[in-house]
């Protein structure tokens, strides 16, 4: 079991919803959520949220689904990213379940 973690713009909530039904996964969860900056960096395309003391509403996804599902779901949002070429692209990570009830 992993637990799948998205952020993305709020405009790309359709996509992800997508991605995760071609992974596999039919139940996850939203929250959303203001990123925010407190200083500009050198490469802009490296960060999660606008530069300039900027507000970005973006929305966070979560899913607890198989090992596999997770991994095909990151693979799609990689293969995702590299076609819209945004300057805000979908992050995502898997993370370990240790334990559940």
């Amino acid at each position: 079991m992993k637990i799948l973690i998205v952020t993305c713009l709020k405009e790309y909530l359709k996509d992800v919803a997508r991605i995760f039904k071609q992974s596999n996964i039919d139940v996850f969860s939203t929250n959303e959520i203001t990123g925010h900056r407190n200083s500009a960096t050198v490469n802009l395309l490296e960060d999660w949220f606008a530069s300039g003391g900027e507000d970005a509403d973006s929305m966070m996804i979560f899913t607890f689904t198989p090992a596999a599902n997770a991994e095909k779901g990151l693979e799609l949002i990689k293969d995702y990213n590299e076609t819209i070429h945004a300057d805000f692209p979908i992050r995502a990570f898997i993370m370990p379940v240790e334990r559940s009830v």
